[in-house]
């Protein structure tokens, strides 16, 4: 048997959006069970994102410490942002955000995983590349603001991450995904045997 996720779609049988945010919103789906009853599904509605696991020469990560309200911690993260652009190619978002977090550019980029991060309440897909080769960007920093004015950057070895991931010490999923698949990758068939970049994903469609 294959493993493998499969799209489906049950019949909804009414559908509306009580919150909308700034990036967000919740919606609220009336879903026809099996058994034929009816079932109220609240959920919120994402755009999607895209997330960097940077690794340089020396077998390091490159990863932010920021401040994240909901769950009142600065978490150890890798750079990452939402799709903010409706079909906008997850390569081109997540270069622009390893510029914009890291001031940093990479010269070989490839699909590291595709997750859903908490999909039976939110149907935010991620991607997670794998950038190397990397160097410093050209021109002036990227301005941040707001949580990321007050970011901190840091190399750390794989090593230490999954040490700390086991532990109980890193919470980020892009993060503990992340650095977990690339200890996997690299324990079977190879970096180089990774998805292409601009590989298709389903989840979110996008023009090459």
């Amino acid at each position: 048997m294959t493993i493998k996720d499969t799209a489906e779609e049950w019949q909804v049988r009414a559908t509306e959006t009580p919150f909308t945010g700034n990036k967000t919103s919740v919606r609220t789906d009336d879903v026809v069970m099996p058994d034929g009853t009816v079932v109220r599904r609240d959920y919120q509605v994402h755009p999607g994102s895209v997330a960097v696991l940077a690794l340089d020469d020396l077998g390091r990560v490159l990863v932010v410490r920021q401040y994240r309200h909901p769950v009142r911690q600065k978490l150890w993260e890798i750079p990452a942002g939402l799709l903010d652009i409706p079909g906008e190619n997850p390569l081109h978002a997540a270069q622009r955000e390893l510029y914009e977090e890291a001031h940093v550019k990479a010269e070989d980029w490839r699909v590291l995983t595709d997750v859903y991060t908490t999909p039976g309440g939110c149907d935010e897909a991620v991607r997670i590349f794998l950038a190397r080769d990397l160097s410093e960007a050209e021109g002036q920093r990227f301005e941040v603001e707001d949580e990321e004015a007050d970011m901190e950057l840091s190399r750390v070895p794989v090593e230490e991450l999954v040490r700390g991931v086991l532990a109980g010490e890193l919470h980020n999923n892009c993060l503990v995904v992340g650095v977990l698949s690339l200890v996997a990758a690299q324990n079977g068939e190879g970096l180089d045997a990774l998805r292409p970049a601009e590989a298709s994903w389903p989840a979110r469609p996008f023009e090459v």
